[in-house]
This record gives structure tokens, C-alpha cells and sequence, in this order.
């Protein structure tokens, strides 16, 4: 199945361009979210969890999601997942915003991120 790679992250830009198709937004966490929902709504398919990983949506601003790239009806599952998602990671910010956090924390959110969606996609192959 081909795949395409939803991010806020551009180290996943940078390590992953090459080989599949990224695509970088410039927005925070729960607007990575929201973009994939909006895709879902087109006949994409979840590929990879939302809220993977143990980092709390309102920790991090970094989010790494897997689409499928080809579009079919709507998929009820992805759709209830990512509303799911979405609903929680909305009360986790309303709860405690995130941090405003330095450059060096901010690229180790990064690397985290990096090495979970190069997990998924070593589990996919």
C-alpha cells in the first residue's frame, strides 16, 4: 500500500523525502490532527495511530501520522480514531497548554517523533 506522511516535524521532511511522499505543515499538534481528519473525510485511510507513542499530546508539539495515499469511501474506523484523537489531545491543551520550549528540547521532540514513525514504517515493509 503507498503511503504518505502527514508532519509538522521536518526532520521527517528531511529523512524521508527521498523515499516517500511528505508532506510539512506548518501548524501545531492538533492541527496536524485536524489535517489528517480532513484527508480522512477525502477517502484516506489511517495508517498509523494518532496519539502513538507514551509523550502527552499537550508535551510535544510534534505529530507524525501514515495515510494511505490512495483514495477509497470513507473509512469509519480512521474516522472514529481520529476524532477520538482529537477530542482527547483538545482536553489535554485545555488542561495545560504546551510548553513554550527551547530549540534544544524542541529537537528532542523531534527525534522522538523521527523514531516512532520509523518504527511504523519498518512494521509496514
Amino acid at each position: 500500500m503507498e503511503k504518505v506522511i502527514i508532519t509538522n516535524n521536518p526532520l521527517i521532511k528531511e529523512k524521508f523525502a527521498s523515499t516517500y511522499e511528505v508532506e510539512l505543515y506548518h501548524k501545531d499538534y492538533l492541527g496536524v490532527l485536524e489535517t489528517v481528519r480532513d484527508k480522512i473525510h477525502l477517502g484516506h485511510e489511517l495508517l498509523s495511530h494518532p496519539l502513538a507513542g507514551s509523550i502527552k499530546p499537550n508535551e510535544t508539539p510534534y505529530r507524525t501520522i501514515l495515510i494511505s495515499k490512495n483514495k477509497k469511501q470513507l473509512d469509519m474506523k480512521s474516522l472514529t480514531i481520529i476524532e477520538s484523537a482529537i477530542e482527547t489531545t483538545k482536553k489535554f491543551i485545555a488542561n495545560r497548554p504546551t510548553p513554550d520550549w527551547k530549540d534544544i528540547a524542541l529537537f528532542d521532540f523531534q527525534t522522538v517523533d523521527l523514531s516512532l514513525i520509523e518504527n511504523v514504517l519498518s512494521n509496514l515493509i
